[in-house]
């Protein structure tokens, strides 16, 4: 009976689809007619039935709907999906923040899986996946010829059980690691001060984001108060979340104007999100930095700082996902991700497959101090003027900032300043763009933004 109820949901289904298919013809030209899709129809009904009756293994009815609907869904583009009842009950576990997994935001690219961006400290993360990575084996099992949700689902399992995956980087020799899952819980903001400069990273747009960055912003003016010289907002590697997550930290540091717009296929369901005023940045100058793992609501943040000038863009360009994905429930049967609309900027720029371009491009570099060897200076001259006054009034010595040593972790997400900075050399260069702006008593924002 369940599977004569789904067979008979996605028949009528297919039936709603061919009149609006028909309407919309009949509509566009009235000589046209609907024979086609009826045909097309039948085409659907004629394989289902000789798959059912004549695969090598019987499948269930069940399983071949739901390969029916995933491969309708999945043909459209990488980011709309079929969820059976597991899957979905799954993604909304991954929604409330604790999930058992490897800790790494994917999609689907050529039939592979590729890597977003890994999740801070989580075994993805610490095993050192990066952004770009192409996941062609799970436990030797070839990935070409799943679904995401599949590959997804193989990826995730009990806490302490391991699972290998094969990872092809660039123009290397593809390579195995074994990763141990653990319990993934996404804290979405961690900040701290980089000497007088508040440091804020935001690691993905959860429900909690908003008030994360608003409670951080709150923390640092009440450590440094007038003494702070602006604020680093760190969307690296963020592979985005929720919509009115990123309104709402682009509307944190925007007084007025337009901050992202959606349009999908009607133009009467076209939004537009706008800035309620008050800025908590107070003003100050503000660098965003960005990379290929910074993707949807990461970008939306990013562009529309961009636009307004409320900050410069530091780093390397991002992902490129300007799409919006709707959650339609299905009832006992799981739901669907359709892709439903485009992200588009203040300016009117669409982020899909373009991405976000930096104003200040700096790529990721390892920065390492060189041996100057003893040089002479004035006062080592015979007879150089003022010799005896300077050796008169010795000054003390420069303070230095050790660096943190490899794989060391800087300072808690609160607290006083890390090293971190000195092994990040993205970071180094946005607080010297922040420390230069307010030596000058300058601000970041430009006239007219």
């Amino acid at each position: 009976m369940k599977y004569r109820n789904l067979i008979t949901a996605f028949a009528a289904g297919m039936m709603l689809i061919s009149v609006a298919v028909s309407a919309a013809e009949k509509a566009d030209d009235p000589k046209k007619n609907s024979a086609e899709t009826y045909r097309l129809l039948n085409l659907f009904g004629d394989i289902f039935e000789r798959v059912r009756s004549d695969y090598v293994d019987a499948p269930t009815d069940e399983q071949l709907i739901e390969a029916a609907i995933t491969g309708m869904l999945s043909a459209m583009d990488p980011h709309s999906a079929y969820m059976n009842a597991k899957n979905y009950r799954e993604m909304q576990v991954q929604t409330r923040g604790e999930f058992g997994g490897l800790g790494i935001e994917v999609t689907m690219e050529n039939g592979l899986v590729k890597v977003v961006s890994p999740i801070d400290d989580t075994p993805a993360f610490r095993a050192g996946v990066e952004p770009g990575d192409l996941i062609t084996h799970l436990n030797g099992e070839a990935v070409l010829g799943m679904t995401l949700p599949q590959a997804v689902e193989k990826m995730r399992g009990r806490v302490g059980s391991d699972i290998k995956l094969t990872i092809r980087r660039g123009n290397r020799e593809p390579f195995e690691v074994t990763l141990t899952r653990d319990t993934i819980k996404i804290q979405s903001v961690r900040w701290r001060l980089e000497d007088k400069v508040g440091y804020v990273r935001i690691m993905s747009f959860s429900e909690q984001t908003e008030k994360g960055v608003k409670d951080a912003l709150a923390k640092i003016h009440e450590k440094l108060g007038t003494d702070l010289q602006g604020i680093v907002l760190d969307l690296r590697n963020n592979p985005g979340g929720l919509l009115d997550q990123a309104v709402a930290v682009s509307d944190a540091f925007l007084d007025k104007g337009e901050i992202v717009s959606t349009r999908s296929r009607r133009t009467e369901d076209t939004q537009r999100f706008n800035a309620r005023g008050g800025d908590a940045a107070k003003s100050l100058p503000m660098v965003v930095l960005i990379n290929g793992g910074s993707a949807s609501a990461s970008e939306i943040v990013a562009g529309a700082l961009q636009d307004h000038r409320r900050a410069i863009l530091l780093g390397t360009k991002s992902f490129g996902k300007g799409s919006v994905q709707t959650i339609v429930p299905l009832g006992s049967y799981g739901a669907m991700r359709l892709t439903t609309a485009r992200y588009y900027t203040p300016s009117g720029r669409s982020i899909q497959a373009k991405g976000i371009e930096p104003d200040i491009v700096v790529e990721q570099a390892r920065v390492e101090t060189i041996a100057q060897g003893q040089r002479r200076r004035e006062a080592d001259l015979r007879g150089a003027l003022d010799k005896d006054r300077t050796e008169s009034q010795p000054q003390p010595p420069a303070q230095r900032v050790p660096a943190t040593p490899e794989g060391e972790k800087p300072e808690g997400s609160e607290g006083g300043p890390g090293a971190a900075a000195q092994q990040d050399y993205q970071l180094t260069r946005a607080l010297d763009l922040i420390r230069g702006v307010a030596l000058f008593g300058g601000s970041v924002s430009k006239p007219g933004g």
